[in-house]
């Protein structure tokens, strides 16, 4: 079992910045590709950026492409989500997500490939 936890969220003027934290539990966490979601109101949850278990490689949706980027400290268990020049568009909850299956090296964009789910932080952006 792993348990994820993420904070850091919090109400931000257009064009400002956020890092977002995700702590996990458990030993095996470095094995593990990371990835970060989000979900707005009456919107599906839909894929950000994602880590492979090592950190060396990272891959984000086009909207957030040279905005956002995501890392990891294996030592710390934690993956992070800085987020610069946030537009309003990128109001919603935030998910970290660990995926399925160890030292894996490709990139997935859907949330069956992963396993585990942190309880989600808010992150709003004012016009």
């Amino acid at each position: 079992q792993m348990q994820l936890v993420e904070s850091g969220g919090g109400l931000v003027q257009a064009g400002g910045s956020l890092r977002l934290s995700c702590a996990a539990s458990g030993r095996t966490f470095s094995r593990y590709g990371t990835g970060w979601f989000r979900q707005a109101p009456g919107k599906e949850r839909e894929f950000v950026a994602a880590v492979t278990w090592s950190g060396t490689d990272t891959f984000y949706a086009d909207s957030v492409k040279e905005r956002f980027t995501i890392s990891r400290d294996n030592a710390k268990n934690t993956v992070y989500l800085q987020m610069n020049s946030l537009k309003p568009e990128d109001t919603a909850v935030y998910y970290c997500a660990v995926r399925k299956g160890e030292y894996l090296t490709d990139f997935v964009l859907k949330r069956h490939d992963y396993d585990y789910w942190g309880q989600g932080t808010q992150v709003t952006v004012s016009s």
